[in-house]
This record gives C-alpha cells, structure tokens and sequence, in this order.
C-alpha cells in the first residue's frame, strides 16, 4: 500500500514531521498496528540497516532516521497496546565496567528497535552483576555486550562467569561486540555470538531470539 510505503520512505530520509503525519494518517484510515509497524516503520529501519551495513549511508543517517523512527512509535503505542502487538523479545544492553564508549551501544539499540525488539538500556560502566539482574527484572531473552577497549573487553568474561555462578547462564542468549573483539574472543569466554557491527547484532539478535522460542 502506498501510504505505508511513504512511512517506509520517510523514515528513511528521516523526515520524523511527515512519519507523524502518516502514521496518524494510517491509523485514522484504519489500518491494523501490526501493518503499520512492520511494513512501514520497521520496513524504512531495516532498509537503513541494510545500507549502514554496506557502508552506503553512515552513522549520522542511522541516528536521524532512527529519531524518526521513534516519533511514529510514540504515535502508534496506543494503538499497539490495545491490539496487543508485542515485540518478539527483549534485549538488555550495556558497555562492560571501566568503559565509558556508547556510541557503538546506541546504534545497536536503534538498530534493534528496527528489528522489532525491545531494547533495555544498562547504560555505561556496567558491573557484572547488574547484567544479570537487569535480565531477570525485565524478563530478557538476551543480554548484549559492548567493550570498546583492550583493557576493558576482558570483563565480558566476569559477566558470563557471575551468570553461571548465578545459575543464569541456560536462561539468556549472550552477544558481545566492539571494536577489538573478533569471534575466537567470543568463543574464548563462552559467548553465544559476536556481531562486528550494529546491523548484524540486530539480526543475530531476532534470529537467535525466534529460534530461541521455535
């Protein structure tokens, strides 16, 4: 349809004024939220993704089609919440302890709202612990890690050694990424998957997640 497409599209160039409009404009001609998500809001987020990962548009378009990304969520939640549209799973999200880098964590957390996951945000320096208990307070399918450093990359490891001590370890799919990670690290200490880029998380994420539920 074409006003779907439209959102699709204006997401894409991120013009957030028009999403607003023709998500109203959608709902008022009484499309179904499911419609307007997945082949509107979400279609534009992961044509974005698609083209961030071949490196023909960059971090700056991510960011401003993600905000207008958003926009036209906050116009459809009502509608969501009453037609019971649920996100396939829940991501919790943080940079390790010591490390104080989020930009490559927050364009994996848009890139994983545009895959139709709900994304937790741990924020910066985050313990090992509270890994696990963000995790179990909100019901996570999986707990996303990011080092950007040398020196920090290695406190993955004490996340995963303080969910197995926990006796959490079985419950939750673990992903790390970061610039000085490659996949043997993720394999070292125990991780279920490594993503070199923000793009491939969120897909990695939603695969893992529907097998994970199949």
């Amino acid at each position: 349809m074409f006003l779907l497409e439209n959102i699709s599209e204006m997401v894409q160039k991120g013009n957030a004024k028009k999403v607003q409009e023709l998500v109203s404009q959608a709902i008022a001609e009484k499309l179904t939220a499911s419609e307007i998500l997945n082949d509107g809001l979400l279609a534009g987020m992961n044509i974005i993704g698609v083209k961030f990962k071949n490196n023909d548009v960059y971090v700056p378009e991510v960011l401003v089609a993600a905000r207008a990304m958003n926009v036209g969520m906050k116009v459809l939640e009502p509608l969501l919440a009453e037609s019971g549209v649920k996100p396939i799973g829940k991501v919790v999200v943080g940079t390790v302890q010591g490390d104080l880098h989020d930009i490559g964590k927050n364009l994996v957390i848009m890139m994983m709202k545009g895959a139709g996951l709900e994304v937790i945000d741990i924020g910066i320096d985050v313990s090992p612990e509270v890994f696990g208990d963000k995790a179990e307070e909100h019901g996570a399918d999986v707990i996303a890690m990011s080092a950007l450093l040398t020196s920090t990359m290695g406190n993955m490891k004490d996340v995963l050694s303080d969910l197995e001590n926990r006796n959490l370890r079985s419950k939750y799919i673990v992903m790390v990424g970061g610039a000085p990670l490659n996949n043997n690290f993720a394999k070292e200490i125990g991780a279920d998957c490594y993503a070199p880029d923000a793009s491939t998380a969120a897909e990695a994420a939603r695969k893992l997640i529907l097998e994970k539920i199949s």
